[in-house]
């Protein structure tokens, strides 16, 4: 990781796939400037010990963050961020917590709570500053 190392972590009862939760959360890194371009993620050893999972899933995520033009896997040197990760993060993460946003919003409506009521729980949510993947 880089040199301010952070905790990761990744909800196993979550009904999202953990090979996505692991793009997401590296995605969030990225977004948020915890990882810049040129920044060399954990070894797929590292971050399967870390987060206590199969190697398996660490190299899908890392291989479909590949694909996504994140980052880029050279043998012997490792994985790091690419120049582009932080514009394609940017639009990826954006998209998806608006989706999720609009989704839970919609669901909260469903209920009957009020506007007020579900303006106070987003209120609340950034007043505490929690973030996601954290243990």
């Amino acid at each position: 990781m880089p040199e301010n190392d952070h905790k990761l972590a990744v909800n196993l009862d979550s009904p999202i796939a953990v090979y996505v939760q692991i793009e997401n959360l590296i995605q969030f890194e990225i977004v948020s400037g915890r990882y810049k371009a040129k920044d060399s993620l954990p070894s797929v050893r590292e971050m399967s010990e870390t987060l206590g999972l199969n190697p398996n899933t660490i190299t899908k995520a890392y291989r479909d963050l590949e694909i996504m033009g994140v980052v880029s896997t050279r043998r012997g040197v490792g994985v790091s961020v690419t120049d582009k990760a932080l514009k394609v993060c940017e639009g990826r993460i954006r998209a998806m917590v608006t989706a999720h946003l609009r989704e839970a919003v919609s669901e909260c409506l469903a209920t009957g709570m009020s506007g007020a009521d579900i303006r106070k729980i987003v209120s609340d949510t950034i007043e505490s500053g929690l973030m996601p993947y954290r243990p």
